[in-house]
């Protein structure tokens, strides 16, 4: 028998989502609460109700956790999803913290696109993440701490209980006769946040009694304004962006205030779905990239992207290597191309190139004999009068038959390659 839906966590489900819920469920004592108030809402059930464990794997018990999570689910006709997940341990950022990131990878990857993941966040781990985000001199988007609604994956994340003390949590548990685990680890004050919950809050709380509610409604406070920041930012961003999404205009960035700058940029990499900039990146923009020569390849890279100045433009992308100098391979065209280090060269519309063709790396010294040109120029100019920046140029396959160039990817034609492949309706194609 389904529970029956309790009064006193309604207000909870107020904005119940439309769709779909999956509760992220580790067994213990708040993802049980969630999971029971809302297996007892007969619109949640009838919307569709799954409930999903991530077995890290890091606790001897573990498995055991799983097992309890199972009967529960069954007791309550809720299916469950069981992700096993590999914790990147030695990242630098703790076990807690590589645990996280795992299961939220896993939640991102796995939910569906109408669908809505609950999470059991209550009023008492808001106030923990506000100073987490203190201690770490975060500004008002830190500050801001767990939003109650954001995109996760394909779908939505919602924190339902977020306005709820731990102990209505407890007391409803309690009163429902829940069982839950307790995980161990819990009360080790070894990791930072346990050292918040279980030594600095009850000190804060014995001086003022109402400090998780304050530190709650200032990370409430600081989410206001930080979407005011937001659209403000987005201006900004419009306002100096060039045709290209991935790349912003020098010249306008510095006209920008330099705060509302370093806000654009963060804007713009994490837009880019690049990694976030870290605590340097910005003043390195500024101080190496900005006021660059038009030709001096500046270039910040972190994380595994790069942004990079050329000309009056800051490009911003992952970081991919140039093709090795002296690679080749025969190609007839028939099938598409595999490039080293990712990325494929393929001809469409056509059976096949005619002659002895070969795709290379750039050499150096190059020529290409352009449509509508009398001469041979120089690869080199080519590409810059195209605006194809250094970086790229690096990367770009060459097609030559029988020693002579006939494209180069699919940026330029040779004179002779060009009426070939309009002939045929065809075209080579280039996905790096």
């Amino acid at each position: 028998m389904p529970p029956q839906r309790p009064a006193l966590l309604a207000d909870a489900l107020r904005d119940l989502p439309q769709g779909p819920l999956c509760v992220g469920y580790s067994g213990g004592l708040d993802s049980s609460a969630l999971l029971h108030l809302l297996a007892a809402s007969p619109q949640v059930r009838e919307r569709g109700l799954r409930a999903w464990h991530v077995h890290h794997g890091l606790h001897p018990r573990a498995d055991d956790w799983a097992a309890h999570c199972a009967r529960t689910c069954a007791a309550l006709s809720v299916p469950l999803t069981v992700s096993q997940v590999q914790v990147a341990l030695g990242s630098g950022d703790g076990p807690e913290a590589a645990a996280r990131r795992a299961r939220h990878a896993a939640f991102e990857a796995g939910l569906a696109a109408d669908e809505t993941l609950a999470l059991a966040h209550h009023r008492d781990d808001q106030a923990e993440t506000f100073l987490l985000r203190a201690l770490r001199a975060s500004g008002p988007d830190g500050l801001a701490a767990m939003r109650r609604w954001r995109d996760c994956g394909h779908g939505r994340l919602w924190r339902p209980l977020l306005d709820l003390p731990r102990a209505a949590l407890e007391a409803y548990a309690r009163e429902h006769a829940l069982q839950w685990i307790e995980d161990p680890s819990n009360a080790d004050d070894a990791y930072d946040r346990n050292f918040l919950r279980t030594r600095v809050l009850p000190l804060l709380r014995e001086r003022w009694p109402q400090a998780d509610a304050a530190l709650a409604a200032s990370a409430a406070l600081n989410a206001q304004a930080a979407t005011l920041l937001q659209q403000d930012d987005a201006l900004a961003l419009a306002s100096v962006r060039s045709a290209d999404p991935q790349a912003l205009s020098r010249a306008d960035l510095r006209a920008l205030a330099p705060a509302r700058r370093a806000r654009v940029l963060r804007h713009w990499i994490a837009e880019l779905g690049l990694p976030p900039l870290p605590a340097q990146g910005v003043a390195r923009i500024d101080a190496e990239l900005l006021d660059a020569r038009d030709d001096a390849e500046a270039e910040f890279a972190w994380s595994g992207a790069v942004v990079r100045a050329w000309r009056d433009l800051l490009h911003a992308q992952a970081q991919s290597p140039a093709l090795p100098s002296h690679w080749h391979s025969p190609w007839d065209g028939r099938a598409p191309l595999a490039l080293p280090g990712g990325g494929e060269l393929r001809l469409e519309g056509a059976n096949a190139l005619d002659g002895a063709c070969v795709v290379h790396a750039r050499a150096g010294g190059e020529r290409i004999a352009l449509p509508g040109r009398a001469h041979r120029h120089s690869l080199k100019h080519t590409l810059q009068t195209l605006g194809v920046p250094p970086w790229e140029r690096r990367r770009l396959p060459l097609l030559s038959c029988d020693g002579v160039l006939l494209a180069v990817a699919d940026l330029a034609y040779s004179a002779d390659f060009e009426p070939w492949l309009r002939e045929r309706g065809a075209r080579l194609v280039w996905r790096p």
